[in-house]
């Protein structure tokens, strides 16, 4: 028990040498969170963000397993949900994760209209959320498609011609879905490169330049609404509730 006792603190000794643990861990302490009849609203932009680190997880494993062409996507498919150990199973966590993180989003983003979260100097976190739930819909549209079948291939035709709409680069912006004038293999290629690449990508900056407004501007009162006279502690108490639901969003 010493041994490992003294391990610990060699390490921890290490990693604060390296990154400033105790700083961090001072920030949170200081941090909090106020306490009023909507607070619980402040939950949902956690939850999202659990949702989203199930897709990553449970997407690199069917990634593993997919094959991204028309004559193999839906055969593979049906691998990994009749062949693959508990495939089924990350395929079910998976699409059911993103249906879950975009309601999810929009319960957030609708909480914070509502609450007004947007005002100054909040302006930015508004503006990176909005990024963040066109970013969540798109995913949601190319992995339609990456199954290859008939529902999802016509789902894309349609879908793919709504850029069409737009002045001046509707046209390119068809062209470059598609990867050609039909729905087809490029299209399938393009789809799945911006669905495991591209998209995470963005989002994940996009996620961090939201949280570290977050974590500097913390949650806003609605206007009108009485705080309670003592607020919650960010660490422990808000990340132990968050935990909490994160365990019945999963």
């Amino acid at each position: 028990m010493n041994a490992r006792s003294g391990f610990e603190v060699r390490l921890y000794s290490w990693l604060n040498e390296r990154i400033p643990l105790q700083r961090v861990m001072h920030f949170l302490a200081d941090k909090s969170v106020p306490q009023h009849k909507h607070s619980f609203w402040y939950f949902f932009g956690g939850l999202a963000l659990f949702f989203f680190m199930i897709q990553v997880f449970t997407g690199i494993l069917l990634a593993l397993y997919y094959k991204p062409t028309p004559d193999q996507a839906y055969e593979s498919v049906r691998f990994i949900i009749t062949q693959v150990e508990f495939g089924w199973l990350i395929r079910s966590l998976h699409s059911w994760s993103a249906n879950l993180m975009i309601a999810s989003l929009f319960i957030h983003m609708f909480s914070t209209f509502l609450m007004k979260a947007y005002r100054k100097p909040r302006e930015l976190m508004w503006v990176t959320g909005v990024f963040l739930l066109f970013l969540v819909l798109g995913f949601g549209f190319t992995g339609y498609l990456l199954p290859w079948d008939t529902t999802a291939y016509f789902a894309t035709l349609i879908g793919t011609e709504v850029p069409r709409t737009m002045p001046l680069v509707g046209s390119y912006g068809v062209g470059l879905l598609k990867g050609g004038d039909e729905v087809g293999p490029e299209t399938l290629t393009r789809m799945y490169a911006l669905h495991i690449v591209v998209l995470p990508l963005l989002t994940i900056v996009f996620v961090s330049l939201h949280i570290l407004l977050s974590q500097v501007f913390g949650s806003s009162v609605p206007i009108g609404i009485k705080e309670k006279k003592v607020p919650l502690p960010f660490f422990p108490n808000f990340v132990y509730l968050d935990l909490i639901s994160w365990s019945i969003g999963f």
